[in-house]
């Protein structure tokens, strides 16, 4: 039997078996379930228990949300507040968890696989390779809500590591520019995975130069991860020589294995 708080918990971007255990054994014992029914598959919410009290948050505002769940709770029952991804990333958590908070309501936060991941494992690709790229930055581009002055795309961008762009489906010449501002070619690979792992799924491999042309043909402009560096180029297996990591390597010594000197 689940404490009567809030359980924040994070489905995954989409394929059912995506999300945890933990996150599935919690949905399943819940009394309610809150969920965000335009990203969340009904195939999972339909795991509730018999009996569960299942409601839709998407025409729900902050406080109305937030005053389902304290209601909830004060009369003793188990709140699933099931978001898509993971929620901490775009989730718009915090601001459910303060309100909370103020009203002594307790939280838990289950994570969930994000969509950044989960086209990633779509496309086949490993966004960090070694003597490639080693770092990835996850961000958005600047539209009707504002980023932070030092946090600019071209800015961002000038770091030439992996970028993966959430929200930014609807902003694509925008995106291109401020790559190209940032020193970016044109040829640089690009993808972008559509609701990622559900049964429409849409993926694009293009480059920047070609990216606003394809996003368009292909009618993209919601639920749509945008990808982009050189660790996205789909010929990069050819080439797998160059970017061996030390971790294989059996000249290199680490704690679980001595390396062989070479001959």
């Amino acid at each position: 039997m689940l404490e009567p708080k809030v359980y924040i918990i994070g489905a995954g971007p989409g394929d059912p078996e995506l999300i945890t255990v933990k996150g599935q054994r919690i949905l399943q014992t819940a009394d309610v379930i809150l969920y965000t029914d335009s990203l969340v598959s009904e195939e999972l919410v339909a795991q509730a228990k018999e009996g569960a009290l299942v409601l839709k948050s998407a025409g729900m505002d902050l406080e109305r949300i937030v005053e389902t769940m304290v209601q909830e709770v004060q009369a003793g029952k188990s709140v699933a507040r099931v978001h898509t991804g993971d929620p901490a990333v775009y989730g718009a958590i915090f601001e459910q968890i303060a309100c909370l908070k103020e009203l002594g309501i307790e939280v838990e936060i289950v994570p969930g696989v994000s969509s950044v991941f989960a086209s990633a494992a779509v496309l086949g690709a490993e966004l960090t390779i070694p003597e490639l790229t080693q770092t990835v930055i996850l961000t958005r581009a600047e539209g009707r809500t504002p980023v932070p002055e030092r946090e600019k795309l071209r800015d961002l961008a000038r770091h030439h590591s992996t970028i993966a762009l959430f929200l930014s489906a609807t902003l694509t010449k925008k995106v291109v520019q401020e790559f190209y501002d940032a020193g970016w070619s044109e040829d640089t690979p690009v993808a972008v995975v559509q609701r990622a792992t559900w049964p429409d799924q849409k993926i694009i491999r293009t480059t920047l130069k070609e990216l606003d042309d394809q996003m368009r043909q292909a009618g993209i402009r919601s639920h749509a991860m945008i990808l982009a560096g050189w660790a996205l180029d789909p010929h990069l297996h050819e080439r797998h020589s160059q970017f061996r990591s030390k971790l294989y390597d059996k000249t290199f010594t680490h704690g679980y294995r001595k390396g062989v000197e070479p001959s």
